[in-house]
């Protein structure tokens, strides 16, 4: 039996050293864009924001006048958030279906075995997975967040003016792109946490999508109390360019909140990561 030597001029303990979190930033990159359901789910993304927000405010702004004063007034008040709502509302969908899938994916596949074998102390690997998708999902969010903007205060222009300049409109509409990265981040800690596709993006929907309505049913303070701190209901107010009558928190306290709901699930998908067998 021979033992093995190390080539002439290089250190013999470098074979065995770790993948530097650099090394781990690129693979999970080269995993996020070589995915075809990367591609369609952000491609869903700009389709469906894009065309809610030219949909919504077109018939809006064409039924401006049969509106309710209310309506109105509610519209004028914070236009931007209006514009940006139309949107986010449905196409934030694809972000929570891709946040579960970039981790859910690879239990199904079985490809986080080799991911767990190239990085043995697993947490390196969870955190450079949510840096890269949440990079990913902020720059495309703003950019889809500004198309948005200029595509409906176009629209809108013959009923009620906004433009980037007014006060809290530009934080609105960057806001609007770290909403959607915030999401990604919630959606990807609930997809580690379940590691099961359809479970996770059902949890995820159901947090965006169902208990909101469920909440307001609840008697007196109590509901509203509730209902302003769920995760996503907090974190699109930073995507309005004012604090509204209605809103318990401010648009920054309100991410503040969405944030805090996203560290804690991202603590518990870490823990379970180094508890659970791949």
């Amino acid at each position: 039996m021979t033992t093995a030597t190390a080539r002439p001029g290089t250190d013999p303990a470098a074979a065995h050293q770790r993948p530097g979190f650099g090394r781990l930033l690129l693979a999970e990159w080269t995993k996020i864009r070589t995915v075809r359901s990367t591609l369609w789910s952000l491609i869903l993304l700009v389709v469906l924001d894009l065309g809610f927000t030219t949909l919504i405010v077109g018939l809006t702004t064409a039924q401006w006048d049969d509106a309710s004063p209310a309506d109105r007034a509610q519209i004028a008040a914070d236009p931007v958030s209006f514009i940006l709502g139309s949107g986010f509302f449905l196409s934030q969908l694809a972000i929570c279906v891709l946040g579960v899938l970039v981790i859910a994916s690879e239990y199904s596949t079985g490809m986080i075995r080799a991911s767990l074998l190239a990085v043995p102390r697993r947490l390196p690997m969870l955190w450079a997975k949510a840096i890269v998708f949440a990079l990913v999902v902020l720059v495309l969010g703003v950019a889809v967040s500004f198309a948005s903007f200029f595509i409906g205060a176009a629209i809108s222009s013959d009923t009620v003016e906004v433009s980037l300049g007014d006060q809290g409109v530009l934080r609105a509409v960057i806001g609007g792109g770290l909403y959607l990265a915030m999401l990604g981040l919630f959606a990807l800690a609930v997809g580690a946490i379940v590691r099961h596709t359809a479970g996770g993006i059902t949890g995820v929907i159901a947090f965006v999508l169902v208990l909101a309505p469920l909440t307001t049913l609840l008697p007196g303070s109590v509901g509203d109390h509730v209902h302003a701190y769920l995760p996503s209901e907090a974190g699109n107010l930073i995507a309005k360019a004012h604090q509204g009558p209605d809103d318990l928190l401010t648009p920054w306290q309100g991410y503040g909140v969405f944030a805090l709901w996203t560290a804690a699930l991202l603590a518990i998908a870490a823990f379970l990561l180094k508890r659970r067998d791949a």
